[in-house]
């Protein structure tokens, strides 16, 4: 069953919300159900779409296994997603094909953006045009994790579920998130679970989940405006990916420019 297939549509959230309204984000969950992903598929775990001439990402921060670092380690695909199955506002101009990596490795003091205690992240964003369209083959990581760590995938395809999200009660204000949370309490199923605020799962703009500590924001380095949500890559059983304490890795974005760069954290 697909995700939040229980959930009640965007239109009679807000009709029982109206004042929910400004704080409605777009987002698409990306759904995952294992498989053998081919390189021109959205996938995790699967096979990349990779140019000829450019070298595989390695990673030569100190980690958990090794405190000098060396030598790299090949990073591992984690997420591709073709524009085709996530359309949205969050893809730069021309890009069509969104693709992140990771070190399999933890690494608990990494340089900014990155966060303590994750994988070290590379993103790509690419034009099917400009890429070979066979296969490419990974180089395997000189070491890594466990398997069961959480940072080494397992092959999956991804099924779009595109929807409206909103904010954590806790990022709105106090009349807002009163009405809120008497929603969530209306919906919830025999677990008790929130079917309205911050969407989980691996996806695409929405809000961001915060498990572990209270709201926070996060600001652009290079402009000082409040980033926003990009991407979730979340802990899941389908996908064996764990990260933090079963939390999130989250990337955040300039909502002004996405060259500005990234923030990085996991909760």
């Amino acid at each position: 069953m697909l995700p939040y297939s229980n959930r009640p549509p965007a239109e009679s959230i807000l009709a029982a919300v109206p004042t929910l309204a400004p704080y409605a984000r777009p987002a698409v969950v990306l759904h995952p159900t294992p498989g053998t992903p081919g390189h021109q598929d959205s996938s995790i775990a699967g096979p990349m779409l990779w140019p000829v001439h450019e070298p595989w990402p390695h990673c030569s921060v100190p980690d958990e296994q090794e405190p000098s670092g060396l030598p790299p380690v090949a990073m591992v695909p984690v997420v591709q997603v073709l524009r085709r199955d996530a359309p949205g506002d969050w893809w730069p101009q021309g890009a069509d094909v969104f693709q992140l990596l990771w070190c399999p490795n933890p690494h608990w003091d990494p340089p900014a953006p990155h966060a303590d205690g994750s994988p070290v992240v590379e993103i790509r964003w690419r034009r099917t045009a400009d890429l070979p369209q066979e296969p490419f083959t990974a180089p395997a990581p000189v070491r890594q994790e466990e398997e069961d760590y959480g940072f080494s995938p397992r092959p999956c395809l991804l099924t779009p579920v595109p929807l409206t999200d909103f904010p954590y009660p806790e990022e709105l204000p106090d009349e807002v998130a009163d009405d809120v949370e008497r929603l969530v309490k209306e919906t919830s199923g025999e677990d008790g679970g929130d079917v309205i605020t911050r969407v989980a799962g691996c996806k695409f703009g929405g809000w961001p989940t915060w498990h572990l500590t209270e709201p926070w924001e996060f600001r652009c380095r290079e402009c000082d405006i409040p980033m926003r949500l990009l991407f979730t890559v979340a802990s899941d059983h389908t996908t064996r990916i764990t990260v933090g304490r079963w939390g999130d890795l989250r990337v955040f974005s300039c909502p002004v420019d996405i060259r500005h760069g990234y923030e990085f954290d996991v909760h």
